[in-house]
């Protein structure tokens, strides 16, 4: 899959769905806890935090099918778009496993979402900037749900750290990702619309590893990272399993309304 930009229009096309695929495959994954949490108050903090997400991939979605001009909404994007089409971070594609491995991966994504979306608060484009504004306030208290569970469960028990210490491990080679920019993110710095991804890691390394550190976790020395979701190049083989549970409505019945 090409990653060329052809232009600024089609950058931002990308940067749009790059926002809105990530939040909407982690909104839905997030969502698999309904009515299987481990206590009442996990299910609807969860849900919650799906329901979060998911109106944000609306905001996304829906400025990009303007973006783009050929009738796509939301909804088109999000139930109409085959897997290659899709520019999720590989960080969100990958299974729930355990309730620890959730959070730790909420967690990281949460990290990033809240120090991205800062950044997008100055964007030169107000439509960028006000969904960003409206997502931030969100995204802190999902920061702060997630980063005092990863501390409850990593300084717990003997059980619970050796759980979270194997999330993290898993989840960590996801994380480079989100910090490697292209052609895209090279245009959307130049018009001054978001940053350049690589710029933040630093500031993300130090809020990660000082929770950890109350977690009593090692923040990973590795910097591997798996590539390919935010361009489109290689998904996780999670991806198609994802839409086939999410989209199967809308193709079963295309163009049906309620």
């Amino acid at each position: 899959m090409s990653t060329a930009v052809t232009s600024g229009d089609d950058a931002l096309f990308e940067f749009l769905c790059r926002m809105g695929d990530s939040t909407l495959v982690l909104g839905h994954r997030v969502s698999e806890w309904c009515g299987h949490a481990p206590v009442l108050e996990e299910d609807i903090a969860l849900a919650n935090t799906a329901l979060d997400l998911i109106g944000q991939t609306q905001l996304w979605l829906g400025l990009a099918g303007e973006v783009e001009g050929k009738g796509r909404d939301a909804d088109k994007l999000a139930f109409l778009r085959d897997g290659w089409d899709f520019r999720s971070a590989l960080l969100t594609e990958v299974p729930n496993g355990d309730f620890g491995r959730t959070l730790m991966r909420q967690f990281l994504f949460d990290a990033w979402h809240s120090i991205y979306l800062g950044r997008l608060l100055k964007s030169s484009d107000k439509r960028v900037a006000d969904i960003a504004e409206k997502a931030s306030k969100e995204v802190s208290y999902h920061l702060e749900r997630s980063a005092d569970t990863v501390v409850a469960l990593g300084d717990g028990t003997e059980e619970s750290h050796a759980r979270m210490a194997d999330a993290l491990a898993y989840l960590w080679p996801y994380v480079g990702e989100l910090f490697a920019g292209d052609a895209v993110d090279a245009a959307m710095v130049e018009a001054g619309v978001a940053p350049d991804p690589a710029s933040l890691r630093e500031e993300y390394d130090a809020l990660v590893g000082r929770i950890l550190e109350e977690a009593t976790l090692a923040l990973p020395e590795g910097r591997f990272a798996h590539k390919g979701g935010r361009d489109g190049r290689m998904h996780t083989e999670h991806l198609g399993h994802i839409l086939t549970q999410m989209q199967w409505l809308q193709r079963a019945y295309p163009g049906c309304t309620w």
